[in-house]
């Protein structure tokens, strides 16, 4: 027997046209790209994607059909997303920090129609254009004043684009499990892969988001998701906000310091989320011009682990520090750190403890550990295993990659290597590809990357496993100094003495000019890997 209930099915211009019912007069806040600061309503971005799919419409773009964004966080990219969402062709962002073969190498793969782009962009694409021969229009998000001049062909304006049609025009109709979305993943090992989301699970994960324990924001807040539209849906906001009536503000092209600072500061920012590369360069703005934001309420951060430094100079803020865990095949919530409320009175060391985490999984996302037999390992907090995941909006598989990617009971393997305590707090220890395995016994890499970092002049740290004849491996600590600051060597292994098991301590110390790092802001293990090859660690000499 069947339940009775309506079929309303789960489509992702439904949440834009929520907001625009509910919500009209709510305010979409923009640092346009040419300038100036913009301001719309979720009542004018409805009308004005509905321009963009009856455009799209015109131009003969159909159901399945791939359509390109290379573009900052902006209005214009917002009602681009649903426009191209409501005929039911799919929306790929591309992360334009890529090199420019990845670009088109991604561009060919996907076999997009059509690119949408923001004026920074445009110089990269003259680049590649001849590369790309599936892509037949080039759309550039601004207006006639500030249209440059390009040998990109077949190219226009997207204000003259749109006002080419009234917007007297229906969404397209079709099932929930069509694909909505499409996100490469970063590739740091072989090509990048298809993400591929659909209608349902970018709705469902709207949902996940809204969870008071994840971003949890409400129609009295404001979001300022500096994590770009290109990383994997701006985790969930460009849905979740809308659906919630949440104000948003967007940052466009300029995420320094004192320009994120100034948008939280004027638009009585009230959560906002990002890597922590992001919030560092906003700490030390911060802390130079002895400022301060009274109205923010919420950090969430992810990408890569916040230190406890960070942690702490947030919660002094009276701002709550959120650590969020995701990936790109997730959409990309997979965990995000509150206090649980039988944590909710702790101060001090125990709950920095407990904010380091990455948290414990919503509900719609389940999590497993397993050995490298894949047996299952205890959630009890200190056993490492790998990480596996299961849920509606998380990936069966990868666009045009004829390959099983799921174990036996439908579980994804994140690559991340973790523990999960009683209470469901989830730890990433490592990437399996960058556990240190030395004597047999694993070490974590990400530890002592978040110690080293601790260390007041210390910038950045990465920590790889280097050749060691009698242990295998033994860590070395590869560490950026923040500007006109010195350490030793020395006086770094003395400061992390004690605060780590004695087997863990690095063999040694290299400072470096810079850490490299992947299109998507991660330390790029692997260049780092390669540099250090051939290194001889001091223990390995004796």
């Amino acid at each position: 027997m069947r339940g009775l209930m309506q079929d309303w099915p789960l489509l992702c211009h439904r949440i834009i046209d929520h907001a625009a019912k509910n919500h009209g007069e709510r305010e979409v806040v923009t640092r346009s790209v040419e300038g100036p600061i913009h301001r719309t309503t979720y009542g004018e971005i409805r009308k004005r994607s509905l321009k963009v799919a009856q455009r799209l419409d015109k131009e003969g773009i159909v159901l399945g059909d791939r359509v390109a964004t290379i573009a900052w966080n902006t209005w214009r990219h917002l009602e681009a997303w649903y426009g191209i969402m409501g005929i039911g062709a799919i929306c790929h962002t591309v992360n334009p920090r890529l090199f420019p073969d990845q670009i088109a190498w991604i561009i060919n793969h996907a076999q997009d129609r059509i690119v949408m782009t923001d004026l920074t962009f445009i110089p990269i694409l003259e680049k590649i254009a001849d590369q790309i021969p599936s892509v037949e229009r080039y759309i550039v998000f601004t207006d006639k004043a500030h249209m440059p001049q390009t040998t990109l062909k077949n190219v226009v304006a997207y204000e003259d684009w749109i006002n080419e049609v009234d917007g007297n025009f229906q969404w397209k109709e079709f099932d929930e499990n069509t694909a909505a979305a499409m996100c490469y993943t970063s590739g740091t090992t072989g090509d990048p892969k298809g993400v591929l989301y659909s209608h349902r699970s970018n709705v469902l994960h709207a949902l996940v988001a809204n969870n008071g324990d994840a971003l949890g924001t409400t129609s009295k807040d404001t979001m300022l998701p500096v994590v770009p539209l290109f990383h994997a849906n701006s985790w969930g906001i460009a849905f979740s906000a809308p659906s919630m009536g949440t104000k948003l503000v967007m940052p466009g092209a300029k995420l320094d310091g004192a320009s994120v600072y100034e948008l939280l500061s004027t638009e009585k920012v009230t959560y906002t989320a990002g890597v922590p590369t992001v919030w560092l360069m906003l700490l030390q703005y911060m802390q130079k011009e002895k400022l301060t934001l009274p109205d923010l309420k919420v950090v969430i951060c992810g990408g890569s682990a916040m230190p406890r430094s960070m942690i702490k100079a947030f919660a002094d803020m009276g701002v709550e520090p959120r650590h969020a865990w995701g990936m790109t095949e997730m959409s990309p919530l997979g965990t995000v750190c509150t206090l649980q409320g039988q944590f909710k009175d702790l101060e001090g060391d125990a709950k920095f403890d407990i904010l380091q985490t990455q948290g414990f999984s919503p509900f719609m996302v389940e999590m497993k550990l397993v050995d490298d037999n894949e047996k299952l390992i205890p959630h009890d907090g200190k056993t490492f295993g790998r990480l596996l995941v299961r849920g509606p909006a998380v990936a069966k598989g990868y666009f045009r990659v004829d390959k099983n990617i799921l174990d036996s009971e439908g579980y994804f393997d994140t690559g991340d290597v973790a523990t999960i305590d009683e209470y469901g707090y989830m730890r990433i220890t490592d990437r399996s590809k960058d556990v240190i395995k030395s004597g047999g016994e694993w070490i974590s890499s990400i530890d002592l990357e978040n110690l080293a970092v601790g260390h007041p002049q210390v910038a950045e740290a990465a920590v790889i496993g280097v050749f060691h004849p009698k242990w295998d491996e033994r860590p070395l600590l590869i560490v950026q100094l923040k500007p006109d600051q010195q350490v030793s060597r020395e006086d770094l292994l003395k400061y992390m003495d004690g605060k780590i098991a004695k087997w863990w301590m690095p063999d040694d110390v290299v400072f470096v000019d810079a850490i490299p790092h992947t299109a998507t802001g991660k330390i790029l293990k692997t260049a780092l890997r390669d540099q250090f090859k051939e290194y001889t660690l001091p223990t390995a000499a004796a």
